[in-house]
């Protein structure tokens, strides 16, 4: 009998990059879930829960931000491991959260994973592995 393959659920808007992640993910033993915007990835996220979410921050300009705060205030998606991706740094993408938060007062936990792209396969595919499995990140947090 066939093990199930674990969904990974992939928000971005960057045509090639949805093809690359997608192909790495089924090739590397998961069941991706594409969504090309903020809008249907919160929607297959609450639909389908998957293991782990790989988003692009940039996706829908500001719409990543709002889509990363809303999975991690969701009761149902928040302990959803989130790998992101960014042509941003991490600590532009940190000063961004703490100065535009809606409610700054909440507070918005670090992504478990941050890469900037284009992420490199086996690093992110070996992350992917890691965090599916467990749920959680061990503390890694980026390269």
């Amino acid at each position: 009998m066939e093990q199930e393959r674990k969904k990974i659920l992939v928000v971005e808007d960057e045509p090639d990059m949805r093809i690359f992640l997608s192909t790495l993910l089924s090739t590397g033993g998961f069941e991706p879930i594409v969504a090309d915007c903020c809008a249907t990835g919160l929607q297959k996220a609450r639909k389908d829960t998957p293991a782990l979410i790989i988003f692009d921050v940039m996706t829908g300009g500001k719409d990543g931000a709002q889509l990363y705060r809303t999975l991690k205030h969701d009761e149902h998606l928040k302990k959803v491991p989130l790998i992101m991706l960014s042509t941003i740094d991490e600590k532009t993408f940190s000063f961004y959260q703490k100065t535009h938060a809606a409610e700054p007062d909440l507070g918005v936990p670090a992504p478990e994973v941050y890469l900037e792209k284009p992420p490199e396969a086996e690093e992110l595919l070996h992350l992917v592995r890691r965090l599916a499995k467990t749920g959680e990140s061990n503390g890694a947090n980026s390269r």
